[in-house]
């Protein structure tokens, strides 16, 4: 069975062209922008599309999320924050953590 074609608004990749998205090849980047841009239709869209394990293995493994989505991301899939690699990586710089 071939996987249906994932759809998201040009929008969310404003400083990309958007035609130009692999969206397998790119999962990571695609997961991680739609859960920082976009709204809870969308999400959904990406859970059906990668499913929740290829999900959780990209947000787990991404350099950087930004504050308000990290913070997120931990509660609703119920992940330790230090279980997240741009936390670790945060701690490691240094830097004041505010997550």
């Amino acid at each position: 069975m071939k996987k249906q074609k994932l759809i998201l608004p040009k929008h969310l990749f404003w400083d990309v062209v958007y035609e130009n998205i692999d969206f397998d090849e790119k999962k990571n980047f695609v997961i991680v922008r739609v859960f920082e841009r976009g709204d809870f239709p969308e999400i959904t869209k990406i859970r059906r599309y990668y499913g929740d394990e290829t999900i959780l293995n990209s947000i787990t493994n991404a350099k950087f999320i930004d504050e308000e989505t990290f913070n997120f991301l931990s509660l609703y899939y119920d992940i330790p924050k230090e279980n997240f690699l741009c936390y670790k990586n945060k701690q490691l710089r240094g830097e004041h953590s505010t997550y």
